[in-house]
């Protein structure tokens, strides 16, 4: 075919008939493998082996404690006093104001400044579970047999109250949409081990209660190519919008339309060699012709034992949604996935974590619901010999205040100035505490963590150095830390 025929044939069309409407999914090695480029070796010299396998699996800076990230997002800001984080001084001062306490508190530190109550005591009842002894609430039944394989840190703070704003701050370093999450900065150093599924796949509450606050924004590559953005798998229907072929064309049809896409795209290529993304363009075509085959066969949870089935709490109406999502996300890195994210909760309010209303029927649902699933992953991980390189993650986008939020059932309002997060597996040294809220959970008071330096610690755990790990974006080298972030050593394994 000439040139000019390239030039005028529509790529959109050719882009319909083929059925391709992924977007940049993205992976590699199958031109370079097939040996469809080499007419053109200087233009794959100037692109560069990175260019042409964006996904290819890469170098870490030093040795990994984990290849793998499974991270449950648990959405809307769950309350650490009612969750991980004892507090046995707020039975003594319930009831008081948080003035006598702190006088430094202001009626803007969460969201609904004229419903500030008084200190309120946890609803739920705390246990030393473990042989670390560690005192947790009681709506986590399963998740307290799993505590001498975490690691917990107490000392979180993030800068805003806002649902939008956190979310983002917590997935991408940055409070404002544009910047790279955590899963594409992962990706982007680290590539991915599969070859025919994406390295990075997001799964959301399936129960009708929405996508987060902010969308798919949360999971978005910003400035980096496109090729690194999460995979949404929708929550009901089918997972991947055209995953299937069209009726009208067969396996040898639609990839004689593929390789002629290549035809096409490679003539571009050698005329215009800076363009590095249309090598990953190329290939995400490619990645989901092959996916139409990996994708189901993951997706398929027919082929697991009873037993295990069991275990996650699937056939459990209260939790089996989420127990299929944390069975597939097994499934899915055994089968070489770099990172998962899992959103637990929906929009806001009690379509979520976010108690404002109801602490106790909001959170005993929430825990009611990834309890179970979440333990039975953990125990499933350990079991198959994959927790020791898969670092699994519980943290939300905020905590909540230690005081009443005033309603019919009191609920407790938005705290940005402490959480709670825990870390398991690869790497982590289970059953230690680290860091620490003052009295009452209002604010992190000893050793405090910003989530600059937890996405330090995460990527440290993934053999990635934070200072290193950029991108140069409108003059500026990018990371994901920006200027700040300290390891956590003190959880380290």
């Amino acid at each position: 075919m000439s040139q000019h025929a390239a030039s005028v044939i529509s790529r959109r069309h050719l882009l319909a008939r083929a059925g391709c409407g992924f977007g940049m999914l993205g992976l590699t090695g199958l031109l370079q493998s097939e040996g469809l480029l080499r007419s053109d070796a200087r233009a794959a010299d100037s692109l560069g082996a990175r260019a042409l396998q964006p996904l290819a699996p890469q170098p870490a800076h030093f040795p990994a404690r984990a290849t793998r990230v499974i991270w449950l997002f648990i959405n809307g800001g769950p309350s650490h006093v009612d969750t991980w984080d004892y507090k046995p001084e707020l039975e003594k001062w319930h009831g008081k104001s948080i003035k006598e306490f702190a006088p430094e508190f202001q009626n803007t530190t969460g969201f609904f400044k004229d419903a500030v109550g008084s200190l309120m005591k946890s609803p739920f009842e705390f246990a030393p579970r473990g042989e670390c002894g560690k005192r947790i609430s009681s709506i986590f039944p399963h998740l307290g047999e799993h505590v001498d394989k975490m690691a917990f840190i107490h000392s979180g703070f993030t800068e805003s109250n806002n649902h939008s704003p956190a979310l983002f701050a917590m997935n991408t370093g940055f409070p404002r949409m544009g910047f790279p999450c955590v899963g594409s900065w992962v990706t982007y150093g680290l590539g991915s081990e599969s070859r025919d599924l994406p390295g990075f796949v997001v799964m959301s509450d399936p129960q009708g209660r929405g996508l987060p606050k902010g969308h798919a924004a949360n999971w978005s590559a910003g400035f980096l190519p496109g090729v690194y953005q999460g995979t949404h798998l929708r929550p009901t229907g089918e997972p991947i919008d055209n995953l299937k072929p069209s009726g009208q064309s067969g396996d040898a049809t639609q990839r004689q339309q593929l390789d002629l896409l290549k035809q096409l795209n490679q003539l571009h290529l050698a005329r215009h060699e800076a363009e590095s993304d249309l090598a990953a363009r190329i290939e995400s075509f490619e990645l989901a012709y092959r996916m139409q085959t990996a994708a189901p066969e993951t997706l398929d949870l027919s082929s697991e034992s009873q037993p295990i089935l069991d275990l996650y709490g699937i056939g459990d109406k209260q939790c089996d949604h989420f127990a299929r999502q944390c069975l597939m996300a097994r499934r899915l890195v055994e089968r070489g996935v770099r990172f998962v994210q899992i959103y637990s909760g929906g929009m806001e309010n009690q379509r979520s974590w976010d108690g404002h209303n109801d602490i106790q029927g909001n959170h005993a649902q929430f825990a009611g619901e990834t309890d179970r699933p979440v333990a039975g992953l953990l125990t499933d991980l350990a079991q198959r010999g994959l927790l020791d390189e898969t670092l699994v993650i519980w943290c939300g986008e905020f905590g909540r205040l230690p005081i009443a939020q005033v309603s019919d059932k009191p609920g407790r309002d938005h705290n940005p100035h402490c959480f709670t997060a825990w870390l398991a597996g690869g790497g982590v040294r289970g059953g230690t505490s680290y860091g620490e809220s003052d009295e009452v959970g209002y604010k992190a008071a000893v050793n405090r963590v910003h989530l600059n330096d937890l996405h330090a610690t995460i990527l440290h755990l993934l053999g990635i150095d934070h200072k290193r790990l950029t991108y140069k974006y409108n003059g500026r080298n990018f990371r994901l830390t920006d200027v700040a972030g300290e390891v956590i050593r003190e959880i380290l394994a």
